[in-house]
């Protein structure tokens, strides 16, 4: 089975809507590659490491939450570890879809929609704007675990150590919100919609102080490990919307 490349960029585009979001970076299609695309491989980021496995497993399209084109890098000449990344794609003539924002606060595929339906959450909403789009959801446990009882399941589902930060590891969490990655400092929306808890991807040295201070207990679960849920519920979108073979590229990182 084999699809056009305009017919799998029309339906990545029209379900998770980019023109909507103001990005560090360009969505959509990054580099283009073949016009048929017979094998979809799906990664969290457009790494040399995920480029070579997608190039290993014949792949036609590279699908990823964090691409190649970021703002603050400015413009780049295609040289040292940017030109080997960018090299072997188009050698290869693999397609590079990125999608950030809008994989991380879609209600259905996104990133911490994902966590929030593995967690069991109900009551769903949008949580957290960054740029004015939501970045994130909330919701609430049928079933109110304990600090230490939230960590230890969330150590187990991102498969990735858990920092937290509390005043008291006993305390029972109702409601949780979470945007995964670098969304540290949203422990204050977290407070300021009166949640009990937020779940993110990194914390820094203040916010473990000041989330506690604060009364949040703030959980921080590795900016990889939290972001790989939207790129593999994509990946099922595409799957059942195509039949095409899709592969899911797996990545070590620690951070």
């Amino acid at each position: 089975m084999t699809i056009a490349r305009h017919r799998l960029e029309k339906f990545l585009n029209d379900l998770l809507q980019p023109e909507r979001y103001t990005d560090y970076g360009p969505n959509g299609l990054q580099v283009e590659g073949t016009e048929t695309i017979r094998r979809a491989a799906f990664a969290v980021s457009a790494t040399r490491e995920s480029i070579d496995a997608a190039i290993c497993a014949d792949a036609d399209a590279l699908i990823v939450h964090h691409g190649l084109l970021w703002d603050f890098h400015g413009v780049q000449p295609i040289r040292g570890a940017f030109g080997r990344r960018l090299r072997p794609l188009i050698e290869a003539q693999i397609n590079l879809f990125g999608y950030h924002l809008p994989l991380d606060g879609h209600p259905e595929v996104g990133n911490a929609a994902g966590i929030a339906a593995a967690l069991g959450l109900t009551e769903i909403a949008s949580f957290g704007l960054v740029k004015g789009m939501p970045a994130g959801v909330q919701g609430r446990f049928a079933a109110a675990p304990a600090v230490s009882e939230l960590r230890l399941r969330l150590e187990t589902l991102l498969r990735h150590p858990v920092l937290v930060s509390t005043a008291d590891d006993a305390m029972q969490i109702t409601t949780l919100g979470i945007i995964t990655g670098r969304a540290n400092s949203y422990w204050r929306t977290a407070a300021e919609c009166h949640l009990d808890a937020f779940l993110t991807g990194e914390m820094s040295e203040h916010d473990w102080h000041e989330a506690k201070e604060g009364g949040v207990h703030m959980f921080a679960g590795g900016h990889h490990a939290t972001e790989v849920f939207g790129v593999q519920r994509l990946m099922q979108e595409v799957r059942t919307a195509f039949a095409i073979d899709c592969v899911y590229l797996e990545s070590s990182n620690p951070a």
